[in-house]
């Protein structure tokens, strides 16, 4: 029973893709994240990186949807200790289209703890255990898309769990993303 339930939703989303104006797409770019700490001192900005794929899916002429697929490096720093969390992210963004190119964008965003370790003076400590696994955010942000396809995007994701895996204190991530993106098979409709 489960597998042909699990049938028919691949199905489902197949379709769905199909019926609707669907364009794939690449992007990579800079992070720059941090960790906030409830009563305690935050872990301030430490560079990163973020890669991944994405599905452009046209609902109406000013309105899509952009599941997304991403490798984010992410934590934060405080004095010489780096803590370093990579995730897994699935954004699922809700984007008003301008018909310019220009794009606004907000939506949930669910991160699968990949690794996570502490660096303190060139010596890396495995620490996955003080990581919880899921991690739920809310991404803010624009993007622009030329008519070759190519993109820049820019965007706040504003953690809303707790990922500190003891609960005290809570800890939550803050990530500024801006990077670029292409979109293959663009059809962006100039005014």
């Amino acid at each position: 029973m489960k597998n042909m339930l699990f049938a028919i939703l691949l199905l489902g989303s197949g379709l769905f893709l199909n019926a609707q104006d669907t364009h794939f797409g690449l992007k990579a770019g800079l992070n720059i994240s941090s960790l906030d700490v409830d009563r305690g001192a935050d872990y301030s900005a430490k560079a990163g990186f973020h890669i991944g794929a994405l599905a452009h899916v046209h609902l109406a002429p000013h309105f899509a949807v952009q599941p997304e697929l991403v490798y984010s490096t992410q934590g934060g720093k405080d004095g010489n200790v780096k803590w370093k969390i990579n995730y897994i992210n699935v954004p699922v963004l809700f984007q008003y289209m301008a018909g310019n190119g220009f794009r606004l964008q907000t939506g949930p965003q669910l991160g699968i703890a990949a690794s996570s370790k502490v660096e303190n003076q060139n010596v890396e400590v495995d620490n996955s255990n003080a990581v919880k696994t899921f991690d739920f955010s809310w991404a803010f942000g624009a993007s622009y898309i030329g008519a070759a396809g190519l993109g820049v995007d820019a965007r706040f994701n504003l953690g809303v769990s707790n990922i500190y895996e003891p609960d005290v204190p809570e800890i939550k991530n803050r990530v500024f993303q801006v990077g670029l993106f292409y979109q293959f098979m663009n059809t962006v409709r100039r005014k």
